[in-house]
């Protein structure tokens, strides 16, 4: 596997700004409850084997309610942790950590979870060339967390959004008139941009590769039918000596992901990475001196 893409997306702060929001509004009536001198030391504990994923998130959830709050992790994210150990141990002001918990459990229980699937695709499919991505199939607010979440996992990036690159579909090709003038169109509007067309069947595989697309989605289509589709990119990349992205989706799951990577495909996407999230278990235990 590739060396993991750790880059920091630049709305941390923001992100996790609305979440203690959320949670807190005017305040927390329940840390009031505290005297606000007190300090106190917590540890987290992961109560599954999972990859971890959101220490960020989780630090500035503590943070941004009181920077006298302290983190020491014992485990980065990205690293492959195991059930009943501890990731993290924390020190601070009790009424932040108070505060902060919960939010920041969330986070660190969703990433993780995001982490810990892609990973289990990821390891399906090696031994082969072909990538496991993600889609734009995030939760509303969070799909810069979650696409970090997909690399500490082992997996790539699809565009973030409609801005970056344009994947021609059904829709498109249907108010544009054809594959042909729906490229032509893209390539007119948004010169050097990704132009990716997603097909259902052959015949519009090869509209879209005379086209001159830079990439085919293949979606649905039986494994039999992907190798062939992948076969006929092949020999369009040899004949014209320019690459094609061949991508597969489409009711792909740790059951059939190998077969279709076995078909020679690229990458595969998947928007259960980040739609069908089952969060990680991680508890919190706090004690006082």
């Amino acid at each position: 596997m590739s060396q993991i893409d750790l880059t920091l997306p630049d709305d941390i702060d923001s992100t996790v700004e609305r979440a203690l929001a959320e949670d807190i509004g005017d305040g927390d009536r329940n840390a009031a409850l505290v005297d606000d001198s007190l300090q106190a030391k917590a540890r987290v504990i992961v109560r599954e084997n999972a990859i971890l994923s959101g220490a960020p998130w989780f630090e500035r959830s503590f943070t941004a309610l009181d920077e006298r709050v302290r983190i020491d992790w014992l485990s980065n994210d990205g690293q492959r942790i195991h059930s009943n150990t501890p990731v993290c141990e924390i020190t601070g002001p009790v009424r932040a950590l108070l505060s902060g918990e919960r939010t920041a459990l969330n986070f660190l229980q969703l990433l993780s979870g995001v982490a810990s699937s892609t990973s289990d695709f990821v390891e399906r499919v090696k031994g082969t060339n072909t990538q496991i991505i993600d889609t734009r199939k995030t939760l509303p607010g969070l799909r810069s967390a979650q696409r970090y979440a997909v690399r500490c996992g082992g997996g790539i990036n699809h565009r973030f959004g409609l801005f970056d690159a344009i994947l021609i579909k059904e829709n498109h090709i249907m108010a544009a008139g054809s594959i042909e003038t729906a490229v032509a169109k893209a390539r007119e509007s948004a010169a050097g941009q990704f132009v990716q067309v997603e097909i259902e069947t052959l015949e519009e595989l090869e509209q879209a590769l005379e086209a001159g697309c830079d990439g085919v989605l293949l979606d649905n289509l039986a494994s039999h039918v992907l190798a062939r589709a992948v076969n006929m990119a092949d020999a369009h990349r040899r004949r014209f000596r320019r690459d094609i992205v061949i991508e597969a989706s489409g009711d792909i799951s740790l059951r059939n992901v190998r077969e279709v990577a076995d078909t020679g495909v690229d990458r595969i996407s998947i928007g259960g990475l980040t739609k069908h999230i089952r969060a990680t278990d991680f508890s919190m235990r706090m004690h006082t001196d």
